[in-house]
């Protein structure tokens, strides 16, 4: 029979066009499709052989064999799988959107329910083939990727149990070729004529190296499950009779069968059979880091959408954790074949420090990070991992707390920051990641949950109060701590930037509102504080034109200046005002390079500290007087310390002290 040349349909040239040029931006990944319809070929004999072993001709063994030609810059991917006949060239080759393994998993599904049928009615249980949902190549694509590094493939096959062979031929001009041949085994091979940006000198990835083909498959086909070999030529010091390395005679040259993948993933395998250092090994090799998680999650899930998920926390958070080049995202398989690195629309981004992979069935191979966004199955099974995951960690809170809270040193930044997020997502589980937050507090120096905080909250205490600061010690020094102090009211001390914007983004907690020691007025609840309230007014409207006097002193230094009853054995204070940002939210907009949020200043006097009395006399000299001047500016400065803010002009807060320690 001669050879017979036949065109490609139009909508095939146009779809292998768009495909090249859109669906895959990555050409490495040629190999992995290559290797994935390999795999299915495979299945199809395997299944085959079930109720017709002489389909194997004696070859039980099943293998993908990777061939490269440096010389004649070629590339040949073989399999000893279920192979082709000629109508099953044209039908699944010539037609690009005609898949062979979409046809046949149709056929092994009908299979499936009448076995499955016929054991029920034999009273057994049913115990259907888990390979309908491990084939690949149901993506119908994937072949025509070979043109993106090749400038020509043959195909070379034979169907098991047929005697003839068939090659099929093509330089993606828009025309084939198909002839017959003789094969001596059943399989199929795929020779790429390598372009030359794929192989030779100046190649700028060369398809003919081992090492290349190595990492290829490492890094999309590792779990394959078949054996994926390729020979390794090595070169060995060549030995004289005596055994002795002899520098004159030629290097040995020395061939070895190499298997290139581990074959079974371990996400696949049962988690009883998995031994905790195994899935510390497999993290550490799968994500190339040097210590054990503290943490790892492995669960299948089946129903409307199936997959399988093996989620790790690190034992470390990265140092660019919360930097813009840190790329979250988990590691995307379908059916075992590597899809992306860093999917990161599976996840929110409060869980970016979560490394894993998820390997579902139920997504195509060529999907694109656009449309990832929309994809339904992606929802899905992000949804389900979010829930999980917080599950988890409220577990691990409950149960092992010096873990948890070794967690939340690494990461609460980061559950922090989601709850902050919530006012722009609303479907973020704040009320969830509520129970999951951490804070130091005035009682005992040890971190606590908001549960724990208002479950001993007595009943005379109206809200949860919390003051900002550097550290532990500087925030026990304020003066804002004195009343609440004196009530013996717990304060949560919060020691990072975020922590304010997590408060005010929740507002509230088990119906009690949260309330900053260093905004607003504080209202402690109590006859006492509304008695000294009151006391405070009234010395307040005597004072009018002085506060008038010492406002116009600082200037815009301040929005305001007032009495106050929230101090106990300080003179002054500084807080802001109840609506705005805090000064601790100041502070975390100019690092971020947003220094246009500024809070407003408001300067609180103690009435009945000495300090006040003598205020009292300076202004008595009169509101222009020296001595006025300088008090209004020591008491800001003060107030400024106290609070952990720097004097504008260190200089002239050093001479007006002098003038003051002069007299």
């Amino acid at each position: 029979m001669e050879k017979e040349k036949f065109e490609f349909q139009a909508e095939t040239k146009q779809l292998l066009n768009l495909m090249i040029n859109s669906i895959y931006t990555n050409h490495e990944i040629f190999l992995r499709e290559l290797i994935s319809n390999a795999s299915d070929a495979i299945d199809k004999l395997r299944f085959a052989s079930l109720t017709h072993s002489d389909l194997l001709e004696g070859d039980s063994e099943f293998v993908i064999r990777l061939t490269p030609d440096e010389k004649a810059k070629t590339l040949t991917i073989t399999d000893n799988g279920i192979g082709m006949t000629k109508e099953e060239v044209i039908k699944n080759i010539g037609t690009i959107a005609q898949s062979g393994t979409k046809e046949f998993l149709a056929k092994l599904e009908e299979a499936n329910k009448i076995a499955k049928k016929a054991e029920e009615e034999a009273g057994k249980e049913a115990k259907t083939d888990a390979t309908t949902k491990d084939l690949i190549g149901q993506f119908g694509v994937g072949f025509y990727s070979a043109f993106m590094v090749s400038d020509k493939v043959t195909l070379i096959t034979r169907k098991a149990g047929e005697k003839e062979g068939w090659k099929w031929e093509s330089a993606a001009d828009g025309t084939y070729t198909i002839e017959p041949c003789e094969v001596e085994k059943h399989g199929t091979s795929i020779t790429l004529q390598l372009g030359e940006a794929y192989a030779g000198e100046g190649a700028e990835q060369d398809m003919t190296s081992y090492w290349t083909l190595e990492s290829l498959v490492k890094k999309y086909s590792d779990y394959i499950r078949y054996p994926i070999k390729m020979e390794e030529t090595t070169e060995e010091p060549a030995r004289n009779d005596k055994g002795d390395i002899d520098d004159k005679l030629p290097p040995v040259k020395k061939t070895e069968d190499k298997t290139l993948n581990s074959q079974t993933p371990l996400w696949k395998r049962n988690k009883s059979s998995i031994k905790a250092e195994e899935y510390n090994e497999f993290f550490k090799h799968q994500f190339h880091e040097w210590e054990d998680p503290m943490w790892y999650y492995h669960t299948r899930a089946e129903g409307t959408v199936e997959y399988t998920a093996l989620l790790y926390i690190p034992g470390k958070a990265p140092a660019n954790l919360y930097f813009q080049e840190y790329e979250p995202g988990l590691q995307l398989f379908s059916r075992s074949v590597f899809i992306m690195e860093k999917c990161k629309d599976l996840l929110p981004d409060y869980l970016r420090f979560v490394k894993g992979l998820v390997d579902s069935p139920d997504l195509s191979l060529n999907i694109s990070r656009e449309l990832l966004q929309q994809n339904h199955t992606i929802k899905v099974i992000g949804r389900n991992l979010e829930k999980n995951i917080l599950k988890q960690l409220a577990d691990m809170l409950a149960k092992e707390r010096e873990k948890y809270e070794k967690f939340w040193n690494e990461y609460g930044r980061s559950l922090k920051a989601g709850v902050y997020n919530s006012v722009y997502d609303p479907d973020t589980k704040k009320d969830q990641l509520a129970d999951l937050l951490l804070f130091m507090t005035s009682k005992e120096g040890k971190l606590c949950t908001l549960k724990e905080y208002t479950d001993r909250m007595p009943e005379s205490q109206k809200a949860i109060y919390y003051a900002t600061g550097k550290d532990k010690e500087a925030i026990e020094h304020l003066p804002q701590m004195e009343a609440v102090k004196d009530k013996g009211f717990e304060v949560m001390f919060l020691l990072d930037p975020v922590d304010e914007f997590c408060l005010e983004a929740l507002q509230e907690y088990a119906g009690k509102k949260f309330q900053s020691l260093s905004r607003g007025d504080l209202d402690l609840g109590d006859v006492e504080s509304e008695t000294s309230k009151k006391e405070t007014e009234d010395i307040a409207k005597d004072n009018e034109t002085l506060l008038k006097d010492f406002k116009e002193v600082l200037g815009e230094k301040v929005n305001e200046v007032k009495l106050t009853n929230r101090l106990k054995d300080s003179a002054v204070c500084l807080v802001a005002g109840e609506y705005g940002p805090s000064f601790a939210m100041e502070q975390a907009f100019a690092m971020a390079n947003a220094p246009m949020f500024k809070a407003q200043r408001i300067l609180e006097l103690n009435p009945k500290h000495k300090l006040f009395a003598k205020l009292q006399e300076a202004h008595d000299q009169g509101k222009d007087s020296q001595d006025f001047k300088d008090f209004c500016a020591l008491l800001f400065d003060q107030a400024l310390l106290l609070d952990g803010m720097i004097p504008d002009d260190p200089a002239a807060l050093a001479q007006q002290i002098a003038r003051m320690m002069a007299k």
